[in-house]
């Protein structure tokens, strides 16, 4: 029975649904995440009659007659609306207010791309992220630096020991792309840039279409809970229904069998 592997179909669809809703709920206190969502697309039908074919020496079928054979999964998108930007006071907090993204150099020394901004101070004093991975143009804060300052266009600076004066430590510059969904996810809030993507273009805040910064101030996950549990339910409930068809398909073989 053809609606046995469809409803299978069915289930494998909702379950991969599931773990992606089930992330999302996991990631809902991660600063700088995006939440993900699952997109389907049917399978191939089977045509049991194909439309227009001749009924007689002078009509044709109107209609044909074609069996769907289920659903797969068609692509998990990133989507990169904004999440909520949360006042922390740290001065080594900050957030991204429109696109854009931070860029950190990894170890193997490719870049990769940010929205988490709640950066540290490593050894060297270097910006870094929670891994210890230095932001991209380098920034380093002196030992003696007071009163470190992020303004809305990226500038970096300090009072540094006794001067009463303001000292430039350089600039935080953002990079952008044509597609942001092409990014590729690569865990500890980081993503690589890829075909789709784009390259990255690069600029100071607030130029070009670039969003500006906010220091003291961090982006939460973009993860909306009543959203969420909404799509877990109609999720649960999908799973159930195509079950129930395994089930109903069963049933209507046993009967068949019975009569033999």
């Amino acid at each position: 029975m053809r609606s046995l592997l469809t409803a299978t179909t069915g289930m494998s669809a909702q379950n991969m649904n599931m773990e992606v809703i089930s992330n999302n709920l996991a990631n809902v206190s991660t600063s700088g995440f995006k939440k993900s969502r699952a997109d389907f697309q049917e399978l191939l039908y089977q045509n049991l009659k194909v439309a227009g074919s001749p009924t007689s020496a002078d009509t044709k079928s109107p209609t044909g007659v074609q069996v769907g054979l289920g659903v797969k999964s068609a692509a998990v998108t990133k989507v990169f609306t904004e999440g909520d930007i949360v006042q922390t006071e740290n001065k080594l907090d900050v957030a991204i207010e429109g696109s854009g993204f931070f860029q950190v150099t990894l170890p193997d020394g490719n870049t990769a791309y940010t929205r988490a901004g709640n950066f540290k101070i490593d050894g060297e004093g270097r910006l870094t992220t929670s891994d210890g991975f230095p932001l991209q143009p380098e920034i380093s804060i002196p030992a003696d630096a007071l009163e470190v300052t992020i303004s809305q266009t990226g500038v970096v600076s300090a009072t540094v020991g006794d001067s009463t004066t303001s000292t430039e430590l350089g600039n935080l510059d953002l990079a952008d792309f044509v597609n942001d969904a092409g990014l590729i996810a690569i865990g500890k809030n980081l993503f690589r840039e890829t075909e789709a993507s784009g390259t990255a273009t690069t600029g100071t805040p607030g130029s070009n279409g670039i969003g500006t910064l906010l220091q003291g101030f961090v982006e939460n996950s973009n993860v909306n809970l009543v959203e969420e549990m909404t799509h877990m339910i109609t999720t649960q409930r999908a799973y159930e229904i195509n079950s129930k068809v395994i089930t109903t398909s069963d049933e209507m073989m046993q009967t068949v069998t019975n009569m033999v």
